[in-house]
């Protein structure tokens, strides 16, 4: 998908640039939203980066591969800053940068489309969901904010992988409802 570009090349060129006004600051959302949009291309770490650039790819071709519409990319579009919004239910959380909520959001998106097709797709998707679901569970997202994971050399923030899971679904039910009404 385009936007899974976007955001691969929205962190790369932000990594060559200062970020300090780029990041998710819940204290700032009032004044400064468009942190909601710009969290997503600062990266702590080389490591981060790397990391999410490549789920970024693994999340762009399983949108390219289960040929999502249009209405797909809108959901994953809208899912975007709200993954960021829901943020401020974590208030031990001052500061957050990176992709991988909104990749959760993609993902989301993608699994919710292919659970409405039949058959393969279907049984596919309900597989992926439940490795997803299992994933959000281990991490306990609503613990405290930061975690520190072994073998990451920057904190991990498992409550934006669970905020972007719920804004990438409820953004892709929504649209489709709205799709369907329509026609």
């Amino acid at each position: 998908m385009a936007l899974a570009a976007l955001l691969g090349s929205l962190s790369l060129l932000a990594w060559t640039q200062p970020s300090s006004g780029l990041d998710w600051q819940p204290s700032l959302a009032a004044t400064e939203p468009w942190r909601a949009w710009t969290a997503v291309s600062v990266h702590w770490s080389r490591q981060h980066l790397q990391a999410n650039l490549a789920a970024c790819a693994v999340v762009g071709l399983f949108g390219w591969a289960a040929k999502l519409p249009l209405r797909c990319t809108w959901a994953w579009a809208l899912a975007w800053p709200l993954t960021q919004a829901l943020l401020l239910l974590q208030p031990g959380l001052q500061h957050f940068g990176g992709l991988s909520g909104v990749l959760h959001g993609g993902v989301a998106v993608v699994l919710v489309e292919l659970l409405a097709r039949g058959g393969r797709e279907r049984r596919i998707a309900a597989a992926v969901t439940a490795g997803l679901l299992i994933k959000l569970w281990m991490e306990q997202p609503l613990g405290s904010a930061l975690r520190e994971v072994d073998g990451w050399d920057i904190a991990v923030v498992p409550f934006s992988h669970l905020t972007g899971a719920v804004a990438g679904a409820v953004c892709a039910v929504s649209l489709r409802l709205l799709t369907r009404r329509r026609a």
